[in-house]
């Protein structure tokens, strides 16, 4: 703690002030001051210090506490949003793990945080989780995931640049752990998921696709990027085999198959894949497993496949019964969060 120098006639007879004033007589002596002059000097010192810290403090952002805020950014002079979700008895200064959830199509991210549950295992996990919002009219937003031909294609917004910002902004608000920042998401989410592993590889560990496929022409990924994709047999929207269905006739996708086989190639995986049950027998839809192992840096790829499963997200209740059937007896959450557990980046 900074004091000042006491004058001669100021200083008593105690110790402490003894010591006090043989520290300020040297002082003086080695800076050729008088006492007078010696006080304003430590009193300029001394604000001088005090304006310092408080400009510092003023430049230091108070983490975010537990619960959900909302935050927003400018990317190519465009205003973009997102909502955090910071888990329960979070621990500001503990590096956490972040998952990103991006919505379908005609959706946002305070819609998806309600589609998916995720909030949940986040509290009970202890992850951040992350719901941004894509760009269009009102509330009805999409991903500029790939897939766009024609006109379609042109003037849309640079997600994947938004992503990366969105995680530098965070950063400046929680203790992010980098080596453990994944991505899920539902339908034109899930396809935006492939492109950030194959765009973003150096900042998205893994991916948990729902509902969606490749999109963007060709992934060129700088790492391997472990995959775990769900997928309804029965989906309408986004076809488990070649794209047809309800996909809009200007996009173009590719089918679950050829998008699982397009990672288990890029990750160096086992050809062959390791197959097993989820549910048990009497479930209404049963869930098969297929694990490619073997990859390059421990990296793997997973599909389950919802046999009678339509456009949903397995272990929650549809909203609206025209997008087909949800496996309720998987959680597609807790299997993601485990899968994601597994793998955390070197």
């Amino acid at each position: 703690m900074l004091w000042i120098f006491p004058s001669p006639k100021d200083a008593d007879t105690t110790a402490l002030e003894k010591r006090r004033w043989d520290a300020a007589d040297q002082f003086r002596a080695a800076f050729g001051l008088k006492a007078l002059e010696c006080r304003g000097f430590v009193l300029g010192f001394t604000l001088v210090f005090w304006v310092a810290a408080r400009i510092a403090s003023a430049g230091q952002v108070e983490p975010l506490a537990p619960g959900e805020h909302t935050r927003t950014l400018t990317v190519n002079n465009q205003q973009r949003s997102y909502l955090v979700h910071i888990p329960k008895d979070h621990a500001p200064k503990q590096p956490t793990a972040v998952v990103l959830a991006l919505h379908g199509a005609a959706m946002n991210g305070p819609l998806m945080a309600r589609f998916c549950g995720l909030n949940t295992t986040a509290d009970k996990q202890g992850f951040i989780v992350v719901y941004p919002s894509g760009t269009g009219g009102g509330p009805f937003l999409t991903w500029n995931a790939g897939g766009f031909q024609g006109k379609m294609a042109e003037g849309r917004a640079d997600d994947v640049a938004f992503i990366n910002r969105l995680l530098d902004d965070l950063g400046t608000v929680a203790a992010v752990d980098s080596k453990r920042v994944y991505a899920c998401g539902m339908s034109n989410g899930a396809m935006m998921c492939y492109r950030l592993a194959a765009e973003l590889s150096d900042r998205i560990v893994a991916i948990a696709p729902v509902a969606g496929t490749i999109a963007i022409d060709e992934s060129k990924p700088r790492r391997p990027v472990p995959v775990i994709h769900f997928h309804g047999t029965r989906d309408t929207f986004v076809p488990f085999g070649a794209t047809h269905g309800r996909t809009p006739s200007f996009m173009r996708l590719k089918g679950v198959e050829e998008a699982v086989q397009t990672w288990v190639q890029l990750n160096q995986c086992d050809e062959k894949p390791k197959t097993d049950t989820l549910t048990k027998e009497g479930d209404e839809l049963k869930a098969t497993r297929r694990t490619y192992g073997g990859g390059k840096d421990g990296a793997e790829v997973v599909l389950i496949v919802i046999e009678g499963g339509g456009h949903t997200w397995p272990g929650k209740e549809p909203m609206v019964s025209f997008i087909g059937k949800s496996a309720l007896n998987v959680s597609a959450n807790d299997l993601m969060w485990e899968f994601f557990q597994k793998h955390k980046r070197k």
